[in-house]
Parts: structure tokens; C-alpha cells; sequence
């Protein structure tokens, strides 16, 4: 008997069980193989299991001339996984648009729905969206496992950084900006600080677009810009509703720039995400955003950058002494750090990622934070209040002590816990 095809779909315990052999991408690649002449729902329950388990961010299908194949992205990095029949695909399609809400008589123009699976106990949201192309709808799914929900000491922060945000997310009052660009963790980070700071004596309100996770005890709103309802008249209404703190999912334009930063100066802990390049554009993002630099330094507490980077995997990373090349690039890479942040000594091993099954034969496997911050200190709301360049910012932060997205990087390699080519790849070499 076909299943009821409902916003929330449970998966069945045959599916569960099938999908726990599921290790790698090969063995996803094997198992839906062996399913692709099951029934259409059947198959995208363990395509949706397999993804879960793999801890994949996102599930790809898309049509090509003759067959449609499969991709999943995995520590930030897309696999292809498998091609199959045309058929299968349009089945597929279907499915995916009845779940989500998504009407199945439009084709011409993209489309977003979401829908929950339950695997286990705490349902998993599945964000889609699909989009024309040269031979059919693209399919991506968004898996919004709650999992990604971590705490505050586990996303990677120094622990000389990590006292520093702890007590500036504790202020009553300011803003703390995460920059970076699409994919970085942001979102995350900006939960787990409210995970740190949420308490029954303070309320909490988040403005979001959409909302990715569900935190109890916080109450969570997300904006409908065809109705009229952005993050600006939403930062408007929020202030009417006592809040102690807000969440405000990103700052896109002059108005939500100017709220955010009028609800910082009377009383209210912002914490919110911008598009920036690094920790000190974050003051010329705001300035081309129409924020006046005399409201910008006193609003503003921190402004932290960050980016995600793979781990080697345990199983099966190596450990070798750094070469006299790696050596002369750290060393050049970590000068003007202080000794009592991290001491760079020639006899210490780093890892080399190697590749096992465990990891899909890529020598990685999880990711954690680097990150850039500066705090804003009376010398650094003078400094803000010059109206300086960048580049300018970027070096009064450092002769203060910041650490940058790279140097970070290198500290955690010489912690073993990356590659210098890793850190290469995502800071540029």
C-alpha cells in the first residue's frame, strides 16, 4: 500500500534499517541502486535517510539529456553519486513538489517548499527548491538537521576569543556582527551564542528568512517579503514586544541596517549576520549601507568573520614533521602572533590527509570554525569614528591583537586538526 504523501513523512523501519548500512558514498550509491525498482516514494525516503546519515548539508538531483544523476554535498564539498533513469527522476520531482507544497503544474519559474522527515524522534526540516533547466526541473534539498545545533566551545573559537564573545553576548546591549559569505556557518554560530545566553528571565526574538532551526524557549518569526513583511518592518513590530534580545538573520538593506542599529543604542543585544569578506569590512558594509559611522562605533560590540574548514578524518590521517618549506610559511604566515597564543616549534607534526572508506577516500571528514574578530574598545570607537579604509581597520585590529582567518587556520593545523592545503583552499594560498 503507497504511503499518504503528507508535509511530514516518517520513514518506515525497513528504510531505517537499510539505511543504517549506509558509511559512505559508495554504499549510498549501492543501496539506492538496489531500490531503484521500488516504488518513487520508497526510493526518496532512502535517498533522504542515506543523505541524513552521511550528514550531507544538501541533496542535488538534476535532469541531464537522457539520464538524471544524483550529488550530495558533504563538508561543503558536492559529490556525484549516480546516475538513473529519466523515469525515476520525474517521480521523484513529483514527490518532492507534493511534500513541500509546491505546485506541480509549474515548471517555468523556480520554486521553494519545505517538509519535515522524522528518522528519528526530533524531526529533520528539508528545505526545497526547484529550478528550470535545460532538461528538466533541478531539484535541491536543504537538510536542516538539528544536529547542526551545536554549543557555543565546540565551533572552534581560541579559548582567549571565546572568553571575549562569551562576555560580549552577555552585554545588555550592542550588536554582534558574523560576516562571511553564503555556506560559512553563520546561522550556526549566531544559534549556538543564543543557546549560550538563552534563560527564562530574558526574551529572545529571532527575525529570519527562513528559519533553519527551532530552539524552545525563544520565539522565532520569519519574514514574507510578498507580503509585505521584511526584516525592517520586522525589526519594527519585534521592538514593541519587550525584547531583551534579537536575532536578525542578515543585513540586506539601508532600513534594516538603521533599525538594527537604533535597537542596538537603546537597549537591546543585536545579534545578526552581514556579507563581508572579513572582520574589518564589516564598518564599510554598514557605512555603504547608509549607517553613520557616530552610530555604528558606539553600537557595535564585536564584529567576528569566519569560515568552515574540513577536519582529517581520525581514522586515518598521518602525522609528519613539517618541511623546512611548510616551516618557512607558517613562520611567515604566524608572525606578529604573540608567544602566549601559540608558539611555533620545528620539531612539531602535522597532519596529512590520507583517505579511508570512513571518509569517502578524501582523508577528511567533519568541519569546524577559523574565525577573525575585533572588539570595540574606546580606542577602536575612536578609530571607527575617523571613517577609516579597510585595509586601515584591518591593521589597527591586528596591532590589537586580532588574529586573522589564515593564522587561525595554521594554528589549527599546527593542532593537528587540518592541512595546510585545506587552509589554502578556503583562505587562498
Amino acid at each position: 500500500m503507497q504511503k499518504k504523501i503528507t508535509e511530514k513523512i516518517s520513514i518506515s523501519p525497513e528504510i531505517k534499517e537499510e539505511s543504517i548500512k549506509i558509511k559512505n558514498i559508495l554504499d549510498f550509491k549501492k543501496e539506492v541502486e538496489n531500490f531503484l525498482e521500488k516504488s518513487i516514494s520508497e526510493i526518496s525516503e532512502l535517498i533522504l535517510a542515506g543523505a541524513i546519515n552521511l550528514n550531507a548539508s544538501d541533496i542535488h538531483i538534476e535532469p541531464l539529456e537522457e539520464k538524471a544523476k544524483i550529488r550530495l554535498r558533504i563538508d561543503g564539498i558536492l559529490y556525484d553519486v549516480l546516475l538513473f533513469d529519466k523515469k525515476i527522476y520525474t517521480g521523484l520531482l513529483s514527490r518532492t513538489k507534493l511534500l513541500s507544497g509546491i505546485k506541480l503544474n509549474i515548471t517555468n519559474r523556480p520554486q521553494d517548499g519545505r517538509f519535515s522527515v522524522f528518522l528519528e524522534e526530533i524531526p529533520i526540516e528539508i528545505r526545497a527548491s526547484t529550478l528550470p533547466a535545460e532538461h528538466g526541473e533541478s531539484i535541491v534539498l536543504r537538510i536542516l538537521n538539528p544536529k547542526s545545533l551545536i554549543e557555543i566551545e565546540e565551533l572552534g573559537l581560541k579559548k582567549d576569543l571565546l572568553k571575549i564573545i562569551e562576555r560580549e553576548i552577555k552585554k545588555p546591549n550592542g550588536m554582534v556582527i558574523v560576516t562571511g559569505p553564503t555556506g560559512c556557518g553563520k546561522t550556526t554560530t549566531l544559534y549556538a551564542f543564543l543557546k549560550k545566553i538563552q534563560k527564562p528571565e530574558i526574551k529572545v526574538i529571532t527575525i529570519e528568512d527562513p528559519i533553519e532551526y527551532h530552539l524552545k524557549g525563544i520565539s522565532q518569526t520569519q519574514v514574507k517579503p510578498r507580503a509585505g513583511y521584511d526584516f525592517a518592518s520586522g525589526l519594527r513590530s519585534v521592538m514593541r514586544h519587550d525584547p531583551d534580545v534579537v536575532l536578525v538573520g542578515e543585513i540586506r538593506d539601508a532600513e534594516t541596517a538603521k533599525m538594527a542599529i537604533q535597537a542596538a543604542l537603546t537597549g537591546h543585544l543585536v545579534l545578526t549576520t552581514l556579507h563581508t569578506n572579513d572582520a574589518a569590512g564589516t564598518v564599510a558594509r554598514l557605512t555603504s549601507l547608509e549607517a553613520k559611522t557616530s552610530n555604528i562605533a558606539p553600537a557595535l560590540n564585536t564584529a567576528i568573520a569566519q569560515r568552515l574548514i574540513r577536519k582529517v578524518c581520525k581514522k586515518c590521517a598521518k602525522f609528519e614533521k613539517i618541511t623546512e618549506e611548510d616551516f618557512q610559511k607558517i613562520k611567515k604566515i604566524l608572525k606578529g602572533v604573540p608567544k602566549e597564543v601559540f608558539e611555533l616549534k620545528k620539531d612539531m607534526k602535522i597532519p596529512k590527509a590520507k583517505g579511508c572508506p570512513d571518509c569517502n577516500l578524501t582523508g577528511y571528514k567533519g568541519r569546524i570554525g577559523i574565525f577573525e574578530a575585533f572588539l570595540v574598545d574606546s580606542e577602536m570607537e575612536k578609530f571607527i569614528l575617523k571613517n577609516p579604509s579597510i585595509a586601515a581597520l584591518r591593521d589597527f585590529a591586528r596591532k590589537k591583537g586580532m588574529i586573522t582567518l589564515k593564522q587561525d587556520g595554521i594554528i589549527k593545523v599546527l593542532e593537528g586538526i587540518t592541512t595546510i592545503k585545506e587552509v589554502e583552499r578556503i583562505t587562498g594560498e
